[in-house]
């Protein structure tokens, strides 16, 4: 009963939320030293970082299961920060892989779509932020799909078309972008951002982690801490400082 009236007399509380949208380069991002993990250690008490990252999809799939994710019964200003992130999927060859593959110009519109789904559930151009496909080593993409008993099923200019794209999606949409592709080859040797070709290293999350953070932390740093520093709380009347 205790509780019950606690809960009833206090605020209820809730946490602001960065959603993470992508493919397995986002659902990977949680892991020991991942890209979103740097972001929910930043955010600690100020938001919850999801992830909604999964793992293969490509935008035409997104594009479907977005409004289950984000519906429009959403309260928007709960969400600060969404990012898109996909392309390493669409831009797989056709004749090689063309049940990921989706071509360039409707990469583009599904990009748009989203975009444009988000504004429509009032989450502003302002809190929407795209990122490129990184750039796609060759060599040692092939070593793994030689494992799997595939060809080469990507290649890096094919991936850097899409990247482009993806910049022109966020230009016209007035987006924020995080050009990844571009941004990982003015080191000359990127294999070194990539574990495996295609999937990021733990220095590749490091560098995505610290370009993001760039991004987002002037929209997000000022945002205040949930509940009061422990040596703040009122011992004497704890109910006066967490109600």
């Amino acid at each position: 009963m205790a509780l019950a009236e606690a809960g009833a007399r206090g605020r209820l509380l809730r946490w602001p939320r960065v959603l993470l949208f992508g493919d397995s380069i986002t659902e990977y991002c949680f892991q020991e030293n991942g890209w979103g993990a740097y972001l929910a250690e930043r955010l600690v008490r100020k938001c919850d970082v999801l992830n909604r990252g999964i793992s293969g999809y490509n935008t035409r799939w997104a594009k479907l299961i977005l409004p289950r994710l984000i519906p429009e019964s959403t309260n928007a200003d709960s969400i600060v920060a969404v990012t898109i992130f996909f392309g390493a999927n669409d831009s797989a060859l056709k004749e090689l892989n063309p049940k990921q593959h989706v071509p360039l110009e409707e990469y583009a519109a599904n990009l748009k779509s989203m975009v444009h789904y988000l504004k429509s559930v009032d989450i502003t151009a302002d809190r929407i932020i795209l990122i490129t496909p990184p750039p796609l080593q060759e060599s040692a993409w092939e070593k793994a799909c030689l494992a799997k008993g595939d060809k080469l099923n990507r290649c890096n200019a094919t991936t850097g078309q899409y990247a482009q794209a993806c910049v022109q999606v966020a230009r016209e949409c007035s987006t924020d972008v995080l050009d990844l592709w571009t941004l990982m080859q003015k080191n000359q040797d990127f294999s070194s951002y990539l574990c495996d070709g295609l999937h990021l290293s733990a220095k590749g999350n490091s560098f995505l982690a610290a370009q993001l953070w760039s991004r987002l932390e002037n929209k997000l740093s000022a945002l205040p801490s949930l509940l009061p520093y422990w040596r703040d709380v009122d011992h004497t009347n704890p109910e006066a400082s967490l109600l």
